[in-house]
């Protein structure tokens, strides 16, 4: 009888283990529950499922946010999810295959949702949106997914895009027509503005700062429209609150540039993650991090996991925008970054040369180049002096030495000496320093080869053409 009972429930563990399997792996992926500690957290907020959501991410703390709706009409952050790959650089997507992922304001609507999905569950953020089309932008296919591998998208864990992609659906089914994600460079703080003064892409992202400024302030989401070539918020109308905390941001970037912040420029080899997986990428190598964070998804590893070893080169700015020098950073994090520049080599102004007495009586004016060689005597193998510049004093040569008495040939050999002396100081420069831009390095020690186990292996540095094989799948 204990037998029976035995097998009974190992047969129960059995199916529920196989339904388990086939809710979050197979073709009930569209109905992936939200975590019960995702509804006690939302609970605790006064949030409930069926309200909307507002996604907000940023690149170079990589971190993406989930804000949701309370009763009182005003959004509030859910969870802060760490980002365990983006690729390319700060800045927007301008083409397809440049690896960029997008920033600007995108709408999600159901049918972009994508439960089939290669890399687990994913997404389509809409790119190219009316901003992106006006500037005759190309790309698609530009998605929030799983898997810890980017190629121009936001790759989140199969976990963390399972959960996020269970708040989208809920909120849509209970009548959300599109969640908006807002996709920035970086937090729209006065330090990271100070900072990126001078990039090429600030216009842009003050354009961007408009929105995000909105939003932070009324908590409430922005209307989104394009004209002239420029994001539009509300139709142009802003609350007192927003231009006011606009005037003050103003104010402190300014401040912050008064007392000195360094104008950088950062570029990654090829995007980023979030400290918390670069440390466990350290820790336990790639395909640790690989089984962990991609567990349901297509194995196409950790992309370019080399780029993830060290942090960003510091390109540091003069006031004309032009590069001055270039050092490495260990992370993107703000302190990092301003001790990377603290340390790079500071161009200094030439010191001009102190004068200094002479130590004999100066020789007379010589005379002229041509006079000097017809003072040669014929015969004698003597050189015509050599003028070091046009300017410089020339050099005469002393009379023969055996045409003179011991005293007065002695004597004439102070002269000489004199403005000799003389000449090397009026012809001597300053050292010049000049800065060298360091060259990008890896500081890292080389990754040891793959081991043909049975273990997921990674397939590093796929082409974009690899990824694009499959757009719906992702």
């Amino acid at each position: 009888m204990a037998i029976k009972q035995l097998a009974l429930v190992a047969f129960v563990a059995l199916t529920l283990a196989a339904c388990e399997e086939d809710r979050y792996r197979g073709s009930a992926r569209h109905n992936i529950p939200i975590p019960n500690a995702t509804y006690a957290l939302m609970s605790e907020k006064g949030m409930s499922k069926d309200q909307p959501i507002i996604i907000r991410s940023f690149k170079k703390e990589s971190e993406l946010e989930v804000w949701k709706r309370k009763a009182d009409g005003q959004y509030a952050l859910l969870k802060t999810y760490p980002m365990c790959r983006w690729s390319g650089q700060l800045g927007p997507k301008v083409r397809e295959g440049d690896r960029m992922a997008p920033e600007g304001f995108y709408a999600i609507a159901p049918q972009q949702m994508n439960p089939n999905s290669s890399y687990y569950v994913s997404f389509n953020m809409g790119y190219p949106n009316a901003y992106d089309r006006s500037y005759g932008r190309t790309g698609a296919h530009l998605m929030v997914h799983g898997a810890c591998s980017s190629a121009g998208c936001y790759s989140m864990t199969d976990d963390q895009i399972g959960e996020i992609y269970a708040l989208v659906r809920e909120a849509q089914n209970a009548g959300q027509r599109a969640v908006q994600m807002q996709a920035y460079p970086f937090r729209m703080t006065a330090q990271n503005l100070a900072k990126h003064r001078l990039d090429p892409n600030i216009a842009f992202w003050k354009n961007l700062k408009e929105g995000s400024d909105y939003f932070e302030v009324t908590k409430d989401e922005p209307a989104v429209s394009v004209a002239g070539g420029r994001y539009v918020f509300n139709g142009g109308q802003a609350p007192a609150a927003v231009a006011e905390k606009r005037r003050e941001d103003e104010v402190q970037v300014a401040s912050l540039v008064a007392k000195g912040t360094p104008a950088i420029k950062l570029i990654y080899d090829d995007g980023d993650q979030h400290t918390s997986f670069k440390r466990a990428l350290a820790s336990n190598g790639a395909d640790a991090l690989n089984r962990s964070a991609s567990w349901a998804s297509r194995d196409v590893g950790i992309s370019r996991q080399d780029a993830l070893a060290i942090g960003p080169r510091v390109v540091v700015l003069d006031n004309a925008g032009k590069a001055k020098a270039t050092v490495r950073a260990a992370s993107a994090d703000n302190d990092a970054v301003l001790a990377a520049v603290a340390a790079a080599p500071v161009e200094e102004p030439a010191k001009p040369v102190e004068a200094k007495p002479a130590l004999v009586a100066p020789r007379p004016a010589a005379a002229p180049a041509a006079t000097q060689l017809a003072k040669v005597t014929p015969g004698n193998a003597q050189q015509a002096p050599v003028l070091a510049n046009a300017s410089s004093t020339p050099v005469v040569p002393a009379a023969p030495v055996e045409d003179k008495p011991f005293l007065q040939r002695a004597l004439s050999f102070m002269p000489t000496f004199g403005g000799t002396a003389d000449q090397g100081m009026t012809t001597a420069s300053a050292p010049v320093v000049s800065v060298v831009p360091a060259q990008p390095t890896s500081t890292s020690a080389p990754l040891p080869p793959r081991r043909a186990t049975g273990l997921r292996t990674s397939s590093l540095d796929q082409s974009t053409a690899a990824y694009a094989s499959q757009p719906v799948q992702r």
